[in-house]
């Protein structure tokens, strides 16, 4: 114990003499006295000196304390004083009104007497016995006890409490008290006991304690309950994220059935207490943990069907669209319900069926794209509706086909009383809003991506542009908006269009030949020698052309392959083409879209690439730097071995 003689030393005023005295007095009665009320009195004296004297009493007393635990069990009365003493003397939740440099020397106290309390394991294993006990003045005071040795030092008392025989079991009893302080205290200490530790949050699962926490939060009442409910999900949070077992486990137990009645929040406006904001997000939170687009797919599947069939996608859907519902939780629910559509059709057609209740009905992808499309809607709120788009798309062929067909000549309605999703994207791909520009573009991306058929259909689309004046194929507005210089946000998501239409598609890259102006235009951008501001745009364009190159089937007499390699080395230089490409992939964003399919930026100006398009690149990067380099007679030899 000498490193804390330093400690002590270092504080400025010590207690008196006669404190120290007094401390040291009693500690030799509690060793020596035989008396039990002796000893009895003598701990609750150190008890009540051990706030106040935190140091001296943990210094001098602590050995004596635990020597109590193990010899004075049948009297409930010393256990619980001296369950106090210590708690007080290892917790750093009773220091109030102290300043900061106090606060920190305080935390250094409490590890130190972490260390010393828990070097002999079985004082642990002893704490663990005690909490068997029933009585109320032992039990409560050990959850806590337990609960401030987790806090201190985590990872080192999971391990000797995983090693203990029933070591966790015997935790899982306090769930099932009836004394409501010890139940929610036992739910916080099992919140720091399972903290980012896989093997004890298996054993939690196994020991029934889904069924306890879904007990108590629906008797507590779910989204209306208070702090309690809050604390069982936090729980249910550590329990399942990043557990694959565990998730597997309460799919396979049913207990996504019983998440449904967390979600009947009605219309009526009976308010929205900040408790009940706080415990939506979470309950949100552990569907999105179950459904995660980083878990294995077939886990995510699996637990997308049972959310469908048991009428948890159809709840979360009349949040979406009910009125009154506080923007946060409305954010949440609009990312919760893309995660739970992401990549299953039978959900997808769901979703593509929910009418948002207006005077006409109009589908809820409308009224969504309607909000994305609009900049006075907060920014987090359009990316959601972005993420849900995307994620109904994903996998989609038929919605694919559904949202491109609402563009085409045929389809249009004529009387113009409904607005449909394509005019709505049309709306936002051309509105003066830079943010709109980049989203519509990005929503189209995905309403073509892996799906050459629509890719094809929007080759098709013919916009009026001014009276008198003959449409404009989209296509070519799409490059007229790109020359005209915009802003950079709104050019980086017409690029990302272009090259998701193109790539894989002949047809697309022989009508974007076709215009005489564009390859002139790109050349012209790459040749150039731009500030880094610009040196993003200069990479999207070098990969459009490097698409034009690759997928080109020599349709075009004036633009086969080989006369736009030609134009390469010419204008620009091989070696320089490639460099720029490579400007993609080495920006700074580049990798933060690259890890997660959520659109999550921290503000708008970091809106500038898509997560499916950053696939694209690392799929094309490669194969287009090699179709550069190759000559027209190794070109001709792969068409023969194609052949």
């Amino acid at each position: 114990m000498n490193f804390l003689r330093g400690v002590m030393g270092g504080q400025s005023a010590g207690p008196q003499h006669t404190e120290a005295e007094t401390i040291q007095k009693l500690c030799d009665r509690v060793a020596s006295s035989t008396l039990l009320d002796d000893r009895r009195n003598a701990v609750r004296a150190l008890k009540s000196l051990s706030k106040k004297y935190r140091l001296e009493v943990g210094i001098q007393a602590m050995e004596h304390l635990i020597h109590v635990l193990q010899t004075d069990r049948s009297d409930s009365e010393i256990i619980g004083y001296a369950l106090d003493t210590l708690y007080n003397i290892i917790s750093n939740e009773e220091e109030e009104e102290v300043e900061e440099n106090s606060t920190r020397q305080s935390e250094d106290l409490g590890s130190q007497f972490t260390e010393i309390f828990i070097k002999q394991q079985e004082n642990v294993t002893l704490l663990l016995s005690l909490l068997e006990e029933f009585d109320f003045h032992v039990r409560w005071p050990g959850v806590k006890l337990l609960t401030s040795l987790l806090k201190q030092l985590g990872p080192q008392v999971q391990q000797i409490i995983l090693v203990s025989p029933m070591g966790v079991s015997r935790l899982m009893d306090l769930l099932a008290d009836s004394r409501e302080v010890i139940r929610n205290d036992g739910v916080l200490l099992l919140q720091a006991l399972t903290r980012s530790n896989g093997a004890i949050q298996k054993i939690v699962a196994f020991e029934n304690a889904f069924e306890r926490l879904l007990d108590i939060i629906s008797e507590e009442g779910n989204s209306d309950g208070g702090i309690v409910v809050e604390d069982c999900l936090i729980l249910l949070q550590n329990l399942l994220k990043n557990n694959n077992s565990n998730q597997n486990f309460f799919k396979e137990g049913s207990y996504i059935q019983r998440m449904k009645p967390w979600f009947e929040v009605g219309d009526e406006n009976s308010g929205w207490s900040a408790q009940k904001v706080t415990n939506l997000h979470l309950m949100l939170q552990l569907v999105r943990v179950l459904v995660s687009p980083t878990n294995p797919p077939g886990a995510t599947s699996s637990c997308q069907k049972a959310m469908f069939q048991c009428g948890l996608l159809q709840q979360l859907c009349t949040i979406l669209m009910a009125t009154g519902v506080p923007a946060d939780i409305l954010t949440e629910t609009i990312n919760t319900v893309s995660e739970v559509i992401r990549g299953c059709q039978v959900n997808q057609d769901y979703f593509a069926s929910v009418n948002a209740p207006s005077n006409p009905p109009r589908p809820a992808i409308v009224v969504l794209l309607m909000s994305m499309v609009n900049e006075r809607q907060p920014f987090v709120l359009r990316c959601a509706v972005l993420y849900c788009f995307q994620c109904f798309l994903y996998k989609n062929q038929k919605g694919q086909g559904e949202i491109v067909s609402t563009l085409l000549p045929s389809t249009i309605d004529a009387t113009g009383n409904s607005v449909s999703a394509g005019q709505l994207l049309c709306g936002g791909l051309f509105s003066t809003d830079s943010l709109s520009n980049w989203c519509a573009a990005v929503a189209l991306a995905h309403a073509l991506q892996e799906n050459a058929t629509q890719k094809e259909q929007l080759l098709r689309v013919q916009l009026a542009t001014s009276i008198g004046n003959p449409p404009v194929s989209l296509l070519q507005q799409c490059t007229n908006i790109l020359s005209q210089g915009s802003k950079i946000q709104t050019r980086v998501g017409l690029l990302m269009l272009l090259c998701t239409w193109l790539s894989n598609c002949p047809i697309a890259v022989t009508h974007f030949l076709h215009n005489s102006a564009n390859v002139p235009f790109l050349t012209g951008q790459i040749a150039e020698n731009l500030g880094e501001e610009e040196q993003l745009v200069q990479g999207l364009c070098a990969l459009l052309l490097g698409i034009s190159i690759y997928f080109n089937d020599n349709s075009l007499e004036s633009y086969m392959k080989e006369k736009l390699k030609q134009l390469i080395e010419k204008r620009i230089g091989k070696e320089n083409f490639i460099e720029k490409l490579g400007f993609i992939s080495r920006h700074e964003l580049y990798s933060r879209a690259s890890q997660k399919p959520q659109p999550n930026f921290p503000s708008p100006e970091y809106m500038i690439f898509d997560h499916e398009f950053t696939k694209l690149v690392k799929e094309l990067e490669g194969v287009i730097t090699k179709a550069i380099y190759k000559s027209s007679e190794e070109d001709k030899k792969e068409k023969k071995k194609k052949k």
